[in-house]
């Protein structure tokens, strides 16, 4: 099938119920990575520079930190669209999705009760790295989303009659 400007309305050899989404998550995933590195390589770097070893442990732990929640909200979404043929496909996939979101926030809870008052972090360090991390898999799915050929509808259009 096309859709109406003659380009296939799915990635070359996808499944018909392949949720249109798919190629979008897994591109933000890999930029997110890319992104990643570099702020793990940046923020490693400035916070060595700036606080020695702990500077640069706090960077790698808050970068982790971000890189993992921003995985976990994209893998989520790529798991419940699995579901996508089942009857169950909206309980399912908000039932993940939401899963996914609380296992990230009682995860976010418990590593700021044990990294609370550590003599080996820089909670400056830590948090801008993190923040960093954020803002950046925000502005990621942002651009990747804008740049995205992704219908807006997943429906067939019924054929016009023919003239005869």
């Amino acid at each position: 099938m096309t859709d109406l400007n003659g380009r296939p309305d799915r990635p070359a050899g996808a499944p018909a119920n392949t949720p249109t989404s798919n190629p979008v998550l897994k591109r933000a995933l890999v930029w997110g990575g890319i992104l990643a590195a570099v702020i793990l390589v940046v923020g490693g770097l400035v916070g060595f520079l700036v606080a020695g070893v702990p500077g640069l442990v706090s960077a790698l732990i808050g970068t982790a930190i971000a890189v993992v929640f921003m995985a976990v909200t994209a893998g989520s979404i790529l798991l419940a669209n699995r579901f996508a043929d089942s009857d169950l496909f909206v309980g399912a996939f908000f039932g993940i999705v939401l899963g996914g979101w609380i296992v990230k926030f009682v995860v976010f809870i418990v590593l700021v009760v044990l990294l609370r008052g550590v003599d080996w972090l820089e909670p400056v360090v830590l948090f801008l790295a993190l923040v960093a991390g954020v803002l950046g898999s925000l502005v990621v799915d942002v651009v990747v989303m804008l740049r995205s050929r992704v219908p807006y509808v997943d429906a067939k259009l019924p054929k016009a009659p023919s003239e005869d």
